[in-house]
């Protein structure tokens, strides 16, 4: 798995970026097989002025093609990290879920399925 991280008005350290592997890690580490790739996008909105203007979005790609995208705002940067990397390790799972769903209710290519009325 793949993890970039990028950001706009924040300073990361080494310590930030090890949390945020861990952080995604953890959240991902059952169907991480899945997982293509993770963009992290930190920025900080409203600069110097503080309240609630740090901005978190993390998009993931699955190599089933499709991508998770999940986005919060807060104030204090390691929550935001932790909240933002909790919500996706649950819309991911959910995600393939539904798509393991779809797929066993879709019959094989050739096979025609016929429904009688009794």
């Amino acid at each position: 798995m793949w993890i970039d991280i990028r950001t706009r008005g924040i300073t990361l350290d080494a310590d930030t970026r090890a949390h945020i592997d861990r952080r995604l890690g953890f959240a991902l580490q059952r169907i991480g097989d899945r997982v293509n790739r993770v963009n992290v996008y930190l920025a900080d909105e409203n600069g110097p002025r503080g309240g609630v203007d740090k901005l978190c979005r993390i998009v993931t790609y699955l190599r089933t093609g499709g991508a998770v995208l999940i986005e919060d705002e807060d104030s204090d940067l390691t929550t935001l990290i932790d909240r933002t990397a909790d919500r996706l390790g649950h819309a991911v799972r959910r995600v393939l879920a539904l798509s393991r769903t779809r797929r066993s209710l879709t019959p094989p290519a050739g096979l025609t399925l016929r429904w009688q009325q009794p």
